[in-house]
């Protein structure tokens, strides 16, 4: 078995850390936000931070996307071959298209319901749909919908590279890992 010495670069690597940090931190953050089971000042923050970060990640996920259109990942290693190499391209384009739809569908969804997001409110960045609860309730049957692949892709990806770390040891895992210089 073929080890891959082709890392990423140490700018993609943060960027996919960070990302996948404050994506997984608003999994639990959505769920509880809609629970509930808080006093209102709780729910709000939850709120607060949920609807925010959205904004964050999406300015993330693009950056990144610019990032790699000028900087091109290295190329899988030999021993990932076939369909295993279908499923990584295939998971990966559908990862990033995920995490545009969801920061998308939920500003559509927030917006079009009449509520605010903050950082955007406070940077005079007026609303770029009008308030509709059709639309309203579109965004927020997208955003629904996205979160169960998003989670099902996200579970896939860190499968993938548990295998690739701890079974194959062919460096995959290796080549996206923050602290790898």
């Amino acid at each position: 078995m073929a080890v891959t010495t082709d890392a990423y670069k140490p700018t993609a690597r943060y960027m996919h850390w960070i990302v996948a940090v404050l994506v997984i931190s608003t999994f639990p953050v959505g769920v509880l936000m809609v629970d509930g089971g808080f006093s209102r000042p709780i729910q709000d923050s939850l709120y607060l931070y949920h609807k925010n970060m959205g904004v964050v990640i999406l300015l993330l996920v693009v950056l990144r996307l610019l990032y790699r259109a000028m900087n091109p990942p290295p190329p899988l290693p030999d021993s990932v071959q076939g369909v295993q190499r279908l499923a990584a391209h295939g998971t990966h384009t559908l990862l990033y298209i995920l995490l545009l739809l969801m920061p998308i569908s939920g500003y559509i969804r927030v917006k079009a319901g009449g509520f605010p997001i903050e950082y955007l409110d406070a940077m005079g960045i007026p609303a770029l749909v009008p308030v509709s609860k059709p639309l309203e309730e579109t965004a927020k049957a997208i955003h629904g919908a996205a979160r169960i692949a998003l989670f099902a892709l996200i579970l896939m990806h860190i499968g993938a590279a548990a295998f690739h770390g701890i079974v194959k040891k062919d460096g995959v895992f290796s080549r996206m890992w923050p602290t790898k210089g």
